[in-house]
């Protein structure tokens, strides 16, 4: 009987420190959230290996979530820019999917490009990788290695897609971010000009810190660190 107790304050003693690390640990993110420090985080994971050194012969879309998202949106956007600004490029889309199927994510992503003004016999599909290590694999089987490709990623996900496609073989690996743009809009308001309650809580009307540059931090934080253990991931297993 007395091992048990023992044993339970044991248990008892341990979650308590993994409160009090947790808690911690959520603070610090709290107080960083304040800061510029997320921003630029997510910023270098953005532009660290952002460089055009050359003239793309290939321009490869990275796909992320479903059709339409977010991520395959303003990815798709950037690559018809991109094949705008540089019209004599192939267009690879590296994504999974079934293609075949019209409503596949692929085939949807081809509309997409095809939509903004990307010449449909200039686009060819990768739909087989379903990582970045597998779609640079694959990548590499379809376009001669001395070619100079440029990749069309998310911002944090743009780091390791280089370091992966340099892995493989590609010599020349340029890369353009999707970074999106802030709007140039006054978004301020006078709290007590809208009318309804008068409490007692602060006025957030011109205070646009707290009501969107806090909570786009603490989501670049959440982004930085899911990098980070990727990209500690992809080192370990010699993949970049």
């Amino acid at each position: 009987m007395t091992k048990i107790k023992f044993k339970n304050i044991q248990i008892l003693i341990l979650l308590r420190y993994i409160i009090l690390i947790n808690g911690i640990i959520f603070l610090i993110c709290i107080i960083l959230a304040f800061t510029t420090l997320p921003y630029w985080g997510y910023h270098w994971l953005g532009t660290s290996k952002s460089e055009l050194k050359s003239e793309p012969e290939t321009i490869v879309l990275l796909g992320g979530g479903g059709m339409p998202s977010q991520s395959n949106l303003m990815r798709s956007w950037f690559t018809a820019k991109a094949a705008k600004n540089f019209p004599d490029c192939k267009v690879y889309v590296a994504m999974p999917g079934d293609l075949l199927d019209s409503l596949s994510t692929p085939a949807k992503m081809k509309n997409e490009l095809i939509l903004r003004g990307v010449i449909p016999e200039n686009i060819y599909f990768e739909n087989e990788g379903t990582n970045t290590r597998s779609q640079a694999l694959n990548c590499r089987k379809v376009i001669p290695f001395q070619q100079s490709i440029l990749l069309v990623t998310s911002p944090e996900h743009m780091r390791r897609a280089v370091l992966c496609f340099r892995k493989v073989g590609f010599e020349k690996v340029n890369a353009l971010p999707a970074f999106e743009n802030a709007a140039e809009a006054d978004f301020s308001f006078i709290d007590d000009a809208l009318g309804g309650n008068k409490t007692l809580v602060p006025d957030v009307g011109k205070n646009t810190s707290v009501r969107y540059q806090v909570w786009n931090h603490l989501k670049y934080e959440i982004l930085i660190v899911r990098e980070w253990l990727a990209l500690g991931y992809y080192k370990t297993r010699g993949w970049i």
